[in-house]
C-alpha cells in the first residue's frame, strides 16, 4: 500500500479523488495549508506528495524547498490552475516530479501515480513475465550452440536478463542457475575446441582472439589514414561494459562485438598478446627481452609500448607514430586529458586503464571494498559510479569533440568463484587461483579442469614436463596445506585466468561521435 499526502486549501473539493484512491489501495492523508503539511512530514513518511501551487499564506512553490528538506526522496506533484509557462518552468526548476493542471480527471491522476509509484513494480513485473516466457527459448538456444558466435549471442542475452532482473530475488536465482548451466556448456565447448583454434587460426568458425585484435580491427583503420585511440579497460566484463555503453550512447554511435580472450585469461598473457599481435610463446621466442616470467616480481606488462613497436615492424608500418600510456590513478588520467595536444600527431594512441583490475584485487584483500561489492550487481554499481566521475569519461568526450576514431576493449573479464579445488605441484608453481603452470601437478579432478600442453596453447614452457591447468566455471585452486584458511579468504572473490563466459567472452567497440 502506498501512502500519499495531498496538500490543497480546497481539499474538500478533492474528496472524491481521495476516496477513489483509497478504494484502489492507496492511503491518502490530507492537509489544507502548508504549515500543517510540514508538521505532518516531520513525523510521517509518504511515497508521493500532491502540492497545490496557489494556496493562501505560503504557496506551493514557497513551501516546496521545505518539503524537499523533510522528504528529499519523495516525489512531489505540483497541482495548479495556471498554465503559464513561467509557473511550469519554475516548478520544474524546483525539481518537481510531475505537473497536473486543474481540473484534474481520474485518468490523469492514475497515470501520474503509475508513473511515480507503480512504475518500478510494473517494470519488474513485466520483466519477470518476459523472462519466464523467454526461459525455454534460452534453454533451446543453449542446446543449439555450436560456435563461439553462438555462445557469445547466448551470453549477451543472459547479461540482458541479468541487468533487467537484478532487483528481483526469486527470478534472479532461476537466471543464476540458467547461467551456470550455460557456463558448464561453454566450458565443455572451449575444452573441445581451443587447441584446434590455436593450431588452425584461419579455419572456419575460429573466433576473433586477443592476438588478432590489432591486425584485424586496429590496423585496417590506420591504413585508411584515420587516427585511432585504443582504450583498454583492464579486467572488464561484458555486463560492466554494457553500463558504460549506456552512458556513452547519447553522444556516440557505438558498434560493439564480442571476441575471445586467449588462455590464460590473465593480464600478462592476454594484454601482451593484444599489443604484440602474437601468442605468448611467440613473444617469448621472438622478443625474449620483452617477456617476463611469472616469478618475476616486477610488472609483467612493462614492455607493452615496445610490443606495439614490434607489431608495426612486422607489418612494415614503421612510419606510424604511436604512444602508450598506462593510467593507474585519477591524477595520471587527468594529465592525459589536459595534455592531449601532445598526442595529436600520433596515428595510434593506446591507453590502458587499470581501475577495474585494481578494484578486483582490492576486493580480495580489503574487507570494506569486499562489502561494497559483495555481489555482481554491487560490483557493476561501483563500475558505473567510477566511470561516470572518471578522467576516462572526460577523455572519451574530448575525443568525440575532436572526431577521433575511438576503440574500446579489454584483455579479459573475471568471475566470482565459489568452489575450491585442491591442487599441488613443485615449489615454482604460480600463484593465480584460476590457472596453474608447473611440473608434477596433482590432486586436482581431471574432469573439472582443462589440461593444456604449452605447445598446443602456444604458451611459454618452463620445463619439458610442465603443463597448464585451467579452472572452469566457478572453481578456484587451493593448495592442500592450510586449505580451509585459503578457502575462507578467497571464496566469493572475483578472479580471472580460467575458463568461463565471464572471463573469455569480452567486448570490443568502435565509437564515433554523433
Amino acid at each position: 500500500m502506498s501512502k500519499i499526502l495531498w496538500i490543497d486549501d480546497e481539499i474538500e473539493m478533492l474528496r472524491p479523488h481521495c476516496m477513489s484512491l483509497n478504494n484502489r489501495g492507496h492511503e491518502v492523508s490530507t492537509a489544507n495549508n502548508a504549515f500543517d503539511a510540514l508538521d505532518d512530514l516531520r513525523t510521517h513518511h509518504y511515497d508521493l506528495i500532491f502540492l497545490d501551487e496557489n494556496m493562501p499564506g505560503r504557496s506551493g512553490l514557497d513551501v516546496l524547498p521545505d518539503i524537499k528538506v523533510l522528504a528529499p526522496d519523495t516525489p512531489v506533484v505540483m497541482v495548479t490552475k495556471s498554465e503559464e509557462e513561467r509557473v511550469m518552468e519554475e516548478a520544474i526548476g524546483s525539481k518537481i516530479a510531475y505537473y497536473l493542471v486543474k481540473p484534474i480527471n481520474s485518468a490523469q491522476l492514475l497515470a501520474c501515480i503509475k508513473q511515480l509509484i507503480d512504475k518500478r513494480s510494473l517494470v519488474e513485473k513485466t520483466a519477470l513475465e518476459k523472462y519466464q516466457t523467454e526461459y525455454r527459448s534460452i534453454q533451446m538456444q543453449m542446446d543449439a550452440c555450436r560456435t563461439f558466435a553462438d555462445w557469445a549471442s547466448l551470453y549477451n542475452m543472459l547479461i540482458h536478463w541479468e541487468l533487467e532482473l537484478e532487483n528481483t530475488d526469486t527470478m534472479s536465482e532461476l537466471l543464476l542457475m540458467q547461467k551456470r548451466d550455460a557456463n558448464n556448456g561453454f566450458c565443455r565447448f572451449v575444452k573441445k575446441n581451443y587447441s584446434e583454434w590455436i593450431a588452425n587460426p584461419k579455419a572456419a568458425d575460429v573466433p576473433l582472439m586477443s592476438n588478432r585484435l590489432m591486425v584485424e580491427r586496429v590496423l585496417p583503420t590506420l591504413e585508411k589514414g584515420e587516427k585511432v585511440v585504443l582504450i583498454v579497460i583492464d579486467n572488464c566484463r561484458v555486463d560492466q561494459w554494457e553500463l558504460i555503453r549506456q552512458m556513452l550512447a547519447p553522444d556516440f554511435n557505438i558498434k560493439s562485438e564480442l571476441y575471445c580472450a586467449i588462455l590464460p585469461t590473465a593480464t600478462q598473457y592476454a594484454r601482451n598478446s593484444i599489443f604484440s599481435g602474437l601468442m605468448p610463446a611467440d613473444i617469448k621466442k621472438n622478443y625474449p627481452e620483452y617477456w617476463t616470467d611469472e616469478d618475476d616480481e616486477s610488472s609483467q606488462n612493462r614492455f607493452e609500448k615496445e610490443l606495439i613497436g614490434t607489431f608495426f615492424e612486422r607489418y612494415r608500418k614503421t612510419n606510424f607514430q604511436y604512444a602508450y600510456y598506462k593510467v593507474n590513478d585519477s591524477e595520471s588520467g587527468d594529465r592525459i586529458v589536459n595534455k592531449f595536444n601532445n598526442y595529436k600527431q600520433n596515428n595510434l594512441n593506446a591507453f590502458v586503464y587499470n581501475f577495474m583490475d585494481m578494484l578486483s584485487h582490492a576486493r580480495t584483500e580489503n574487507k570494506i571494498v569486499s562489502q561494497l561489492s559483495e555481489n555482481a550487481a554491487a560490483y557493476r554499481s561501483i563500475t558505473k559510479s567510477w566511470f561516470e566521475h572518471s578522467p576516462l569519461y572526460n577523455m572519451i568526450k574530448l575525443l568525440g569533440d575532436l572526431r577521433y576514431k575511438i576503440m574500446i576493449t579489454t584483455d579479459h573479464g573475471n568471475i566470482r568463484v565459489s568452489n575450491a579445488q585442491r591442487i599441488k605441484g613443485e615449489r615454482d608453481l604460480n600463484s593465480n587461483l584460476r590457472f596453474k603452470n608447473g611440473r608434477n601437478l596433482a590432486e586436482y579432478k581431471a574432469n573439472d579442469v582443462f589440461e593444456l600442453d604449452p605447445d598446443k596453447g602456444k604458451l611459454p614452457r618452463i620445463s619439458v614436463s610442465a603443463k597448464y591447468v585451467f579452472a572452469t566455471n566457478e572453481d578456484f585452486f587451493v593448495y592442500p596445506n592450510d586449505f580451509n584458511t585459503y578457502v575462507d579468504k578467497y571464496n566469493n572473490t572475483f578472479q580471472h585466468g580460467g575458463i568461463s563466459m565471464e572471463e573469455m567472452i569480452v567486448p570490443f567497440a568502435i565509437l564515433e561521435a554523433k
